[in-house]
């Protein structure tokens, strides 16, 4: 571990936020003598962030209690093409309305991580529209499209990549990282912001960003990556069987919320902890050693944890007795996921896709195909069940962890 002078750089670094800098020697010195406004950039594809959106947040909150200012810029500009780093295809283009809506409901979400206000470290919210809304295309040509090669940016992996594979990547994705370069300058001009965060993706948008301001006005900003974040087995943290881990309690139970942290594998404990908790580390080392089954309640207090800081604790506390209830007691616990069934009946297959519990109608019957269906508890065999629901909730279960509740509608 570096050691570092700064509270901030000591802060991520023995958290594991730290991936690369640009210049670290000079972040670390800046960060010791004076407060570093730094800010994350989200663009508003869908209305709520999900859970691969958390170590963005977190890594805002730990510059907060660091006493730094973090700045969240929502892409209500850059929304309007879409980050093409790293992916297969183009995004959908959406429209002014939809991204305006999306923007207005992921606010929300950031209120219980940051505080806001007009203190020297207290949070601010920006939407990126406000300036890349007004450029004139041949000024900003002229004046910010001269410091960039072509012959660079197509050097860079989430290009490159791109281009390997013989997929089309339009002229409009390909501006996306010029635009990611000019809101840094333009927020070092407005607020005085000296950092950019991001995930490693980032990482050739961010470098853009740093030169881009010193070439521009001589500012000297700098970047800061965090490592790519996978599960032990290698798959993509924050994807499950029923789909995305949505952070607005509209978009996904309390209970799921609070499942999805229960259910991390065994050697993902330690680096979820430290990473999604503020947790003391002295802590998270004594719950990190658990072994065997002991190992639960470091996942009880991990579930425990991010689910409050996302939720709130009264939420986190009311989906662990509902887990409680659930697992121990049989009952189907008030905070499960629930589908209001008209008619007073219902597919099982349809049931299994309302309740979230399977993606598709295919997915629900390869699950019954695999014995992982249940109805009360007992294991289904027969695809073409057709469930009754009357007074009583009838509970319904995918595997031996994920539950929901069908009730009269």
């Amino acid at each position: 571990m570096t050691e570092y002078a700064s509270d901030l750089l000591r802060l991520l670094d023995s958290r594991g936020y730290i991936h690369q800098l640009t210049d670290a020697a000079g972040l670390d010195a800046l960060a010791a003598r004076q407060v570093v406004p730094g800010y994350i950039g989200f663009d508003p594809t869908a209305p709520s962030l999900h859970v691969g959106h958390l170590v963005s947040i977190m890594m805002l909150r730990q510059l907060q209690r660091a006493g730094h200012k973090p700045i969240v810029v929502m892409g209500g500009g850059t929304g309007k093409i879409g980050d093409p780093s790293f992916k297969d295809e183009a995004r959908s283009l959406l429209t002014t309305e939809t991204i305006a809506a999306n923007v207005a409901s992921i606010r929300r979400v950031f209120e219980r991580f940051l505080t806001f206000g007009d203190g020297p470290s207290d949070a601010i919210m920006v939407d990126n529209a406000e300036w890349l809304d007004r450029l004139e295309y041949i000024p900003f040509l002229r004046d910010i499209g001269q410091h960039f090669s072509v012959n660079r940016m197509l050097s860079f992996d989430s290009v490159k990549l791109r281009l390997d594979r013989e997929q089309s990547l339009s002229f409009l994705e390909f501006n996306y990282m010029i635009l990611q370069a000019y809101d840094f300058l333009e927020l070092s001009r407005r607020v005085g912001c000296r950092l950019q965060m991001g995930g490693s993706d980032q990482w050739g948008n961010i470098v853009n960003g740093v030169e881009l301001a010193r070439r521009v006005d001589g500012t000297q900003v700098f970047g800061l990556t965090t490592p790519l974040l996978t599960n032990a087995d290698g798959t993509k943290m924050g994807k499950t069987v029923g789909g995305a881990v949505w952070l607005n309690e509209d978009q996904l139970s309390h209970f799921d919320y609070w499942q999805f942290w229960r259910n991390t594998d065994d050697r993902d404990v330690a680096s979820r902890l430290r990473l999604f908790t503020d947790l003391p580390l002295d802590e998270i080392d004594r719950l990190a050693a658990l072994q065997g089954a002991e190992i639960n309640e470091a996942k009880i207090v991990l579930a425990n944890a991010a689910t409050a800081l996302c939720r709130g604790a009264e939420a986190a506390a009311q989906a662990a007795e509902t887990a409680r209830r659930t697992f121990e007691e049989g009952a189907a616990g008030d905070a499960l996921p629930s589908f209001a069934v008209a008619g007073g009946s219902i597919a099982i297959v349809d049931a299994l896709v309302g309740l979230g519990l399977a993606a598709s109608k295919g997915e629900a019957r390869r699950l019954i195909k695999g014995g992982g269906a249940r109805v009360d508890g007992e294991k289904v065999t027969d695809e073409a069940l057709v469930v009754s629901v009357g007074a009583d909730p009838v509970r319904i279960s995918s595997g031996k962890k994920h539950h929901g509740v069908l009730t009269a509608g």
